[in-house]
């Protein structure tokens, strides 16, 4: 029989808790609303603060355990607009299933408006505690929580190289690739894809060492913008032309294996569908070259369409029209 949870950990495992919180100003982008990177922001923040009144908070977990906290995956669905001046109160569920090496949390983002409690978006964020090398711990861990450490985050799919990589950019030349880059055009081949590669900097990253979460939906998210202006739909151009607000209805990221500090990251953004002339949903895919492959590090999906606002504050889709879905349905072979 195993031996019984330590309380901290009974309570990370079993104990439901509740965060208030508003969202931070950076993420208001477009009109009053809150972006969609924030809105998982919030999802992990209320995470974060489960340990936290748990009695594991992050930093002790690491000074203490030499243990990481790890986001590996985070999905989000989106229920209502975020205001700019919400408070949110986050429930975080705990799920996790018995025997796993993960936690999982199911957090539901509610607000007050109009006098009525309003769902604005659900989560799933899985939790990892990466072992670090270059910390000592400097106590035993609390029973239970042994399985939840791991020695790295995963392995990800190794795929033959099979050409040479461009050299990296130049300060002078910008961040990141110049011309044509044969590995991302191995990658894409003929699909409906975008390019781009970029040395990972360190405010992308923690602990020393790797890419976090928040910066794969950095990434994700100027994936999308860097797509939408090679294809003739640049978000002012459209804000202002239009009167479209983008709106991203789903996403989700998975981390396959870790991204190192400075290790030039090619990610690949292909459109999957266009459905309904309302929706269209992509998937990124982020690989590094290590030891002469390529080696696939994060995963994830977006669902995006646009909000037209038809009066003053009131917000319903917009139908895309023709033009539109052609720029988004034709392939282009563009790597940035």
């Amino acid at each position: 029989m195993s031996p019984m949870p330590d309380p901290a950990v009974a309570a990370l495992l079993e104990s439901p808790s509740t965060y208030r919180v508003r969202p931070v100003f950076e993420g208001n982008n477009i009109s009053y609303a809150i972006g969609f990177k924030h809105i998982n922001y919030v999802s992990e923040a209320a995470v974060l603060n489960h340990f936290r009144v748990a009695g594991w908070p992050v930093g002790a977990l690491y000074k203490r355990l030499g243990l990481g906290f790890e986001v590996v995956e985070l999905r989000s669905r989106l229920a209502a607009l975020l205001d700019v001046d919400d408070e949110v109160e986050a429930e975080v569920t705990p799920a996790t299933k018995a025997g796993a090496n993960e936690f999982t949390f199911k957090v539901a983002q509610f607000v007050q408006r109009n006098g009525e409690r309003v769902k604005c978006a659900d989560s799933t964020v899985r939790v990892a505690l990466r072992i670090d090398g270059h910390i000592a711990a400097g106590e035993p861990y609390p029973a239970g929580l042994e399985q939840f450490a791991v020695a790295r985050l995963g392995e990800g799919d190794r795929l033959e190289l099979g050409v040479t990589p461009r050299p990296y950019g130049s300060l002078s030349e910008g961040r990141g690739t110049t011309g044509p880059d044969p590995v991302l055009d191995r990658l894409i081949g003929e699909e409906n894809a975008f390019g781009w590669r970029w040395r990972m900097p360190y405010f992308y990253c923690h602990f020393n060492d790797r890419v976090q979460m928040s910066g794969f939906l950095r990434i994700m998210e100027e994936a999308e913008d860097l797509f939408l202006a090679e294809r003739g739909l640049a978000i002012k151009e459209v804000l202002d032309t239009r009167n479209w607000i983008p709106v991203v209805t789903q996403s989700q990221i998975r981390l396959l294996d870790e991204t190192l500090m400075e290790e030039e990251l090619y990610t690949v953004y292909t459109i999957e569908n266009v459905f309904k002339s309302l929706l269209y949903t992509a998937r990124m895919d982020c690989y590094v070259v290590r030891d002469g492959e390529l080696v696939k590090t994060a995963t994830g999906t977006i669902t995006h369409g646009y909000l037209t606002e038809h009066a003053p504050n009131e917000w319903s889709m917009a139908t895309l029209d023709e033009a539109t879905i052609e720029a988004l349905s034709t392939p282009k072979k563009v790597t940035a």
